[in-house]
């Protein structure tokens, strides 16, 4: 494996674990505040990816495309992230209030199982009024490659890569600095008792729906840019993987949500060439097929040794954003 081949795996992995991490947020931060998981949150990522088609392909019929274009593609790219986040929003906040709020205080399987129904409810109205073809997300900037040392890197790449950032960042400023961030943390530490001296259980509980919905829809919209297909049961896959990272990380961990999902793209990436190396040197024919079982079995070797995630809390049931 020459150096080259590693960096341009390892941007690869960048890109996949981008996906993982933004939708892995939303698991651990609803963890965080309610103690449960929002098994719909993958499917809520692919209602983000249509929203983001729907409003695209809005924007250009209304300001044109080609050289008639009254807007640049990347402006009508960062309007389309706006609106969609903003719209999926919405989505969690109803799934939130019909879905689970009603579930508050029944046992913990009702709320799973609930979580799975909307799932499925989301993917056949997907179905239901799109049709089950696959859709194709318009390329609404131009693709380009840049021969950096060997590595040949995308223009979508580096946007992809940067933007998920700026979204970790831009919700690490929030939770650690405004009220209400300040309001979730308290929760996260206490979700019984912190609502006794005043603080709406019920608002936070939406925010942090709405927030987790707006970052799958990113994630969503991003996918769509650099995988242009979209197909309803999309959301299955990355949702379960997603949640994997978020086991990962440490249940709760906003940190080891992040750090996780860029681990476990990491981990997927470079399986396949780490194959194909082995079978080479031993004369192997292992397929890359069995690319998820070694990546995965990878990882339930990392949490025999950490039971509680890379930023997990040892023998505490009160989790920390």
């Amino acid at each position: 494996m020459t150096f080259n081949f590693f960096m341009q795996n390892l941007v690869n992995a960048l890109q996949w674990g981008s996906f993982y991490a933004l939708i892995a947020l939303g698991y651990s931060m609803v963890y965080s505040i309610l103690m449960l998981f929002n098994f719909a949150h993958g499917d809520i990522f692919m209602v983000g990816a249509y929203i983001g088609l729907g409003v695209s392909l809005g924007l250009l019929s209304l300001f044109g495309t080609g050289a008639a274009a009254v807007l640049p593609g990347w402006l009508i790219l960062v309007l389309t992230l706006l609106v969609s986040m903003f719209l999926t929003a919405f989505v969690g906040i109803i799934v939130e209030r019909v879905g689970y709020r009603p579930l508050r205080e029944a046992p913990r399987a009702s709320a799973a199982i609930t979580g799975l129904m909307i799932g499925i409810i989301l993917e056949t109205a997907n179905i239901l009024f799109l049709g089950g073809s696959r859709l194709k997300f318009p390329q609404l900037i131009e693709s380009v490659t840049y021969n950096i040392g060997g590595v040949y890197v995308t223009n979508k790449k580096i946007m992809i890569v940067l933007v998920s950032i700026g979204l970790m960042l831009a919700l690490h400023q929030l939770i650690n600095r405004t009220k209400w961030g300040m309001a979730m943390r308290a929760m996260a530490y206490d979700y019984v008792v912190v609502p006794l001296v005043g603080v709406p259980m019920n608002t936070i509980a939406a925010m942090t729906f709405a927030i987790g919905s707006a970052l799958a829809a990113a994630a969503g919209i991003l996918f769509g840019l650099a995988y242009p297909v979209l197909d309803p049961y999309m959301g299955v896959s990355f949702g379960w993987k997603a949640f994997v990272a978020a086991i990962l990380g440490g249940r709760g961990s906003i940190m080891g949500a992040c750090v996780a999902g860029f681990m476990l793209g990491f981990i997927e990436i470079m399986t396949v060439p780490a194959i194909m190396i082995v079978n080479r040197l031993f004369s192997l024919s292992i397929g890359s097929n069995l690319r998820d079982l070694i990546a995965y079995s990878i990882v339930l070797v990392i949490l025999i040794f950490r039971p509680h995630g890379l930023f997990g809390q040892a023998y505490s049931s009160k989790l920390r954003l």
